[in-house]
């Protein structure tokens, strides 16, 4: 890890990095006064699927739910659907039913109802990507100390009329014409069209990204890459649980980015994909059309060559098998977002 990773945390005191995925939540407890290598880390359930699990289980109880709290990865709505064909009653707050759609009309037409307040006889569910109970009592119970600051990372669709894989694509092209540094990316304090981070940021008190964003730095705070980067072009690509990112780098910068639903690309489609992608041939749209989120390009630079040296990461990574570099930055590739998301904050805040 980076000298300036170390004086940062010197200065700040233990930092709580989150990358929460549609499976799994990744967090590392980065603590001054030790090697990266003694901090400690989890690989937990992502918070969607604990309250998929906890509305299972009251299904099988036949007890009706109400939904409050704020918006959060929506990897719950199959068990809410799945609880009404049961016969038995979905209420929520306006709040808190923006994780399972931002559209309040379309939540109405899943079949849940909106209530203020917890109805007789229904049990309380909340809805939160950042609880600082259960963090506070993991660490406590595992004798650590309590975060002076939380970096955390989650997914945002965002909100567009014409669709979150509009508003996914409209985020990434903004950010790119704003910075091609991918360290600029992490919010101080995210834009309210950004549904998810928002309430995220306001749960933690500290800074956020896109899960995209920490994937990127995550492969940069590895020094072969970044080094790599400054000779050609490289290309890095995450393949994770719910949805595949691929950028190209070139001097440690970002010039293009990629993005689609693992699941729906098989080896061919998405070698096919990358093949196109590499050569700034490959529209939004066309990734769209297949159920994609799309493409955003930064200026093209033709030093940077094909980007052909290839550096994958990510839990699904196994599809990409023998078509690049597996990377695990700092010995651990689960942690690869965690500590991207510490690596780019400490970066910019090292001067």
């Amino acid at each position: 890890m980076d000298e300036f990773v170390y004086k940062f945390l010197k200065h700040t005191g233990p930092i709580l990095c989150l990358d929460i995925g549609s499976g799994t939540q990744d967090a590392l407890l980065a603590r001054p006064g030790l090697e990266c290598e003694n901090w400690p880390r989890f690989v937990l359930p992502a918070p969607a699927r604990m309250v998929a699990q906890r509305i299972r289980e009251l299904t099988l109880l036949r007890r009706d739910i109400w939904l409050y709290g704020n918006n959060m990865g929506g990897g719950f709505t199959q068990a809410i659907k799945e609880h009404l064909a049961a016969g038995f009653k979905v209420r929520s707050t306006p709040a808190a039913s923006r994780g399972i759609h931002d559209s309040e009309d379309v939540v109405r037409k899943i079949g849940v109802e909106f209530a203020a307040n917890c109805p007789e006889n229904s049990v309380p569910i909340f809805l939160s990507d950042y609880a600082p109970d259960f963090w506070a009592g993991l660490l406590r119970t595992s004798g650590l100390p309590q975060p002076h600051l939380v970096l955390a990372a989650a997914q945002d669709h965002g909100y567009h009329v014409g669709g979150n894989r509009q508003a996914r694509m409209c985020m990434w092209s903004h950010l790119l014409a704003s910075s091609a540094d991918p360290a600029e990316w992490i919010y101080s304090s995210p834009p309210p069209a950004l549904t998810r981070l928002l309430p995220l940021h306001e749960k933690t008190g500290g800074p956020v990204a896109d899960t995209g964003t920490s994937a990127l730095l995550g492969a940069l705070c590895d020094a072969e890459v970044m080094e790599r980067s400054f000779r050609e072009g490289v290309t890095f690509i995450n393949v994770g649980n719910g949805h595949t990112v691929a950028a190209l780098l070139y001097k440690g910068l970002v010039r293009g980015i990629y993005e689609h639903h693992t699941g729906m690309r098989d080896l061919e489609q998405l070698l096919h994909d990358l093949e196109e992608f590499r050569k700034h041939w490959l529209p939004a749209e066309e990734v769209q059309s297949t159920g994609g989120h799309g493409t955003a390009f930064g200026p093209y630079c033709e030093e940077a060559g094909g980007y052909e040296p290839t550096y994958i990461t990510g839990p699904k990574r196994a599809l990409l098998q023998g078509y690049g570099r597996f990377l695990a930055p700092h010995g651990d590739m689960m942690l690869a977002g965690s500590l991207g998301l510490l690596w780019g904050w400490a970066r910019l805040h090292s001067n």
